[in-house]
């Protein structure tokens, strides 16, 4: 069993930066693909960013080259750090853990999700 916990979450101007952390606890965690989801009010949950095990990361197209994703398994922790921000970011952030090596792009590709962490971005 795994317990995620993000963090980090806040209003910021646009044009800003966040970081955002999620603690994992077990003892495992260095084996799960995590990944971070956002969803805005009256949207469905969207895929934002994975990293992969061996340390490959994919991004949603609208974020590519502003958010970063990385995870430290000494600290049990994966961040999303944010730059740049925009309106269009407001929403709940969630990240989640897969089992999966090879999938992580998919909600239905993750088997444990945090509470989620409310980000605002004001124009």
């Amino acid at each position: 069993q795994v317990q995620l916990v993000e963090s980090g979450g806040g209003l910021v101007q646009a044009g800003g930066s966040l970081r955002l952390s999620c603690a994992a606890s077990g003892r495992t965690f260095s084996s799960y693909t995590m990944g971070w989801f956002r969803q805005a009010p009256g949207k469905e949950r969207e895929f934002v960013a994975v990293r992969w095990v061996g340390g490959s990361t994919y991004y949603a197209d609208s974020v590519k080259g502003r958010f970063t994703i990385s995870r430290d398994n000494a600290k049990n922790t994966v961040y999303l750090q944010m730059n740049s921000l925009k309106p269009e970011d407001t929403a709940v952030y969630y990240c989640a853990g897969s089992y999966s090596p090879y999938r992580g792009r998919g909600v239905q590709d993750y088997n444990y999700w945090g509470q989620g962490t409310q980000v605002t971005v004001s124009s």
